[in-house]
């Protein structure tokens, strides 16, 4: 009976017509005719759907099975971020001398066996908070190391002129990890333990080293530096330093980070805390905010064509800053009901989550694009170092007013620093010469 139907005239133009529309579709993007970019895109879906797994299992394991104060979550949250303070720098230098594929692959097996440990850990009674201490330490060291490698073998992939279009197909594809990936991990941690759905990242980072150890898209080996490595640390700040753009999108993206790391330090303490959210309800609140996602990826080249990048990445960060500043104003019962405060929850998360993705995806765009080649490791890594460096000092203050005085007031601290930021950048010269070279003009 099936394929009678098929063999129907209707159905056969049907199928002729989604052919030809995915023909035209392939033939007209040069991105998506790329296999390398392909497998390398491929890989990156694999890691965006583990990595929403681990952001809501690894805080989880700590709240739930750990019993983490907000001092101990905001040392969990530094740990993460400490290594950009200690490996940024050196970490440009030596991406800069060495191929990017190896260091890449190298990060994700790291990574595979690090969070292979803690269901490993659990399960022979030997996992502590000390550990997560650990695991996210190293962690943070993969994310310096390998993620640099990462932004800088894709612009040798594809060009800087194909950025922004290959950046918008990863935040469409990064919607759909933050809409379903949260709720799969909700499940998984109440039928498995927080743990054991780690294992889930775990093999993930495996199947992206298969998926990128055969590529072959051009990575040379960088000619040979005679220079000491201290040396080319010190051109890698300067040269940041003499780009006006460069030089306000450090300190921007620095207290960004800082606030950011404070609001993850207590966010999941509030969750379960203060509003009594369980790992279902907190997974279901945040496939939400994967809505937020979905968004920016429809909003990003609109608003970047329209307004250019600098403008898209100020609307970006304000709504970031609104969602820092209305999150400690939910009650526990809105409306009398802890449902109807889960669903708040999960609604600021979607302007939380489109926020930090229009803030970003301009934000490395433009950097990109102001960098010559031979400074493309040294200015991420010393980015990186000037804007995370400063995250330890957000999470450990967050979680040293959580504790002392309470985590909604942590959290409030943390949405007037978001307020100051977005007028301060929203005032900043090179931000606005930024906006005027980038906007287009319109008739």
């Amino acid at each position: 009976m099936a394929t009678c139907f098929k063999e129907l005239p209707i159905f056969t133009a049907l199928r002729r017509h989604l052919s030809n529309k995915l023909s035209h579709k392939l033939s007209n993007d040069a991105l998506l005719r790329n296999g390398d970019f392909m497998r390398y895109w491929s890989s990156s879906i694999l890691n965006g759907f583990g990595s929403y797994i681990s952001a809501l299992a690894l805080p989880l394991c700590s709240v739930l099975l750990l019993h983490a104060t907000p001092a101990q979550m905001g040392m969990l949250g530094a740990s993460a971020a400490i290594p950009f303070a200690l490996l940024a720098l050196p970490a440009g230098v030596f991406l800069d001398r060495n191929r990017k594929l190896p260091v890449l692959l190298g990060s994700k097996a790291v990574m595979a066996v690090t969070l292979g440990s803690i269901p490993l850990a659990y399960w022979l009674g030997l996992l502590s908070i000390e550990w997560m201490y650990v695991v996210s330490f190293i962690g943070g060291a993969c994310s310096v190391v390998g993620g640099g490698a990462e932004q800088i073998f894709l612009t040798n992939l594809i060009g800087r002129d194909r950025l922004t279009d290959a950046q918008s197909k990863f935040a469409a594809t990064d919607s759909a990890a933050r809409l379903i990936a949260p709720g799969i991990a909700g499940i998984l941690i109440q039928w498995l333990t927080a743990p054991f759905a780690m294992l889930v990242n775990a093999v993930g980072f495996v199947i992206s080293i298969l998926l990128l150890r055969n590529l072959n898209a051009t990575d040379p080996k960088p000619a040979p530096s005679h220079k000491h490595p201290l040396r080319d640390i010190h051109d890698g700040l300067l040269f940041i330093w003499g780009q006006p753009l460069l030089r306000t999108l450090a300190w921007g993206a620095g207290v960004w980070h800082m606030l950011f790391y404070g609001f993850t330090a207590l966010s999941v303490l509030f969750a379960t805390r203060e509003l009594g959210m369980t790992a279902g309800m907190l997974g279901a609140a945040q496939m939400i905010g994967g809505v937020g996602v979905l968004m920016s990826s429809l909003l990003l080249k609109p608003l970047n064509t329209r307004f250019g990048a600098g403008v898209t990445m100020q609307i970006g960060l304000g709504l970031t800053a609104f969602a820092f500043a209305a999150m400690p104003m939910i009650p526990a019962n809105l409306f009398g009901s802890p449902t109807a405060s889960a669903v708040a929850c999960g609604g600021l998360s979607l302007f939380l989550d489109c926020g930090v993705m229009l803030f970003f995806m301009p934000y490395m765009t433009m950097r990109q694009k102001v960098t010559p080649d031979a400074y493309l490791g040294r200015m991420v890594s010393t980015m990186r170092f000037l804007t995370v460096a400063t995250a330890p000092l957000g999470a450990l203050t967050a979680g040293y007013i959580g504790e002392h005085f309470s985590i909604r007031t942590g959290m409030a601290c943390v949405a007037v620093g978001g307020i100051a930021l977005s007028v301060a950048m929203a005032l900043s010269s090179a931000m606005r010469n930024a906006q005027h070279q980038a906007a287009p003009a319109t008739s």
